[in-house]
């Protein structure tokens, strides 16, 4: 999409080189003259600078280059092949099946093979979900003619568990990290259609997810991906990690830790720089209110809609004041994010925008914020459980 004024823009940059057209043909060029070309001409480089990031904005271009993700449109895929065997492989060491992807390019169908697995901990078993979370291994070669998934190697995709709108709820929480920093991985949210070509019948269409891979996060943050289960979170970026753990406090979600590389991935300039903390995989957290989610036991609490905050001890409550000020900033993005979110049904948006004001409450009032922020501090509570998890991929 271009803003509708751009194109007057491009009408003002034909007028301006015209003028300078008719200057130089009627007038002749003395040195003042040739000082208001040269003026004009800034005039028109500024301009068409202008006009070249703001249609790179309206379009969602991102420094990555990345084409799937530098669009927020739903995008339509089929992955067709034995989906019956697909979706009964659900061991922990699963094989890849044969598929092939399709999707619409041009007004014409685009496909190519990929070979898929399940994957996942909670969300594989077939007792929990309908449908697991699957890796999708793209082949360099197949995909290399492709605009939407040239680059790709390995991306996760994230299925309904139990209904699309839990789906289309997590997505939109990897979209409000994307607010607060870049170092987050970035999300498409798509329409799957699963088609068993043995038994030759497709499901209706679902909403997915698409996650950006780790190194291509890592690379858009000129990082590495850094692959350690011993830091410790104060041995972390702190910064980073407050940002990271106050967000975690703002959706309700508990399901994380640092040690085991719970749900955070590390990031850092290089292999023996700090490192920086990204979460991911949000489907526990309060503020999307899937059915299945339960904080861990350890935590005491009684609902993923019961908020804690999971960061090691900060005595100086100063130290916060700079996040608080960020996510004020950031407040009417927040919420625009439900609100102006179409798939979304009204009456869980109304619940949201007040869970969103519980948070702000929070954080404004000094005395509310020392009470929830510095709970790690109090050795007789829960807040220095470190949730152990299980290996998730």
């Amino acid at each position: 999409m271009i803003w509708p004024w751009t194109h007057e823009l491009k009408h003002l940059l034909l007028y301006y080189e015209n003028s300078i057209a008719r200057l130089i043909l009627t007038h002749g060029a003395n040195l003042n003259e040739l000082r208001m070309v040269h003026t004009i001409r800034i005039g028109i480089f500024a301009l068409s600078i202008t006009l070249f990031c703001f249609r790179g904005h309206a379009q969602g271009e991102d420094a990555s280059g990345n084409g799937l993700f530098s669009s927020d449109e739903v995008f339509d895929i089929r992955l067709s092949g034995n989906l019956r065997e697909l979706m009964n492989d659900r061991v922990e060491e699963a094989t890849y099946h044969p598929f092939t992807l399709s999707y619409q390019e041009g007004g014409s169908t685009a496909s190519f093979p990929v070979r898929v697995k399940t994957r996942g901990h909670f969300r594989r078993v077939k007792g929990n979900c309908t449908y697991p979370p699957l890796w999708l291994n793209f082949s360099k070669k197949t995909i290399a003619a492709s605009p939407i998934f040239k680059g790709q190697d390995k991306t996760k995709l994230v299925t309904p568990c139990r209904d699309d709108k839990y789906v289309i709820q997590e997505y939109l929480v990897y979209k409000l990290y994307n607010l607060i920093t870049p170092k987050s991985f970035k999300a498409r949210l798509v329409r799957v259609v699963y088609e068993d070509t043995v038994k030759g019948k497709s499901t209706e269409p679902l909403y997915g997810m698409l996650l950006e891979e780790d190194d291509q996060m890592a690379k858009r943050n000129n990082a590495v991906f850094i692959d350690k289960k011993t830091e410790r979170p104060e041995q972390t970026d702190n910064a980073d990690f407050l940002k990271m753990a106050v967000f975690e406090y703002l959706v309700s979600n508990t399901d994380w830790s640092v040690q085991y590389l719970q749900n955070v991935k590390l990031i850092a300039s290089d292999s023996l720089g700090t490192p920086s903390t990204v979460p991911y995989d949000f489907d526990h957290a309060g503020i999307v209110r899937a059915p299945y989610a339960k904080p861990a036991e350890e935590l005491q609490l009684n609902s993923t809609l019961t908020r804690r905050y999971r960061g090691y001890c900060v005595s100086d409550m100063a130290q916060f004041q700079e996040v608080f000020t960020l996510f004020n900033e950031l407040k009417d993005k927040i919420y625009s994010v439900y609100t102006s979110c179409a798939l979304l049904d009204e009456r869980y948006v109304k619940s949201t925008v007040s869970f969103l004001d519980e948070f702000y409450k929070t954080i404004n009032d000094p005395k509310d914020a020392s009470r929830e922020f510095l709970y790690p501090c109090d050795k007789s509570g829960t807040g220095n459980v470190v949730i152990k998890g299980l290996n998730r991929d």
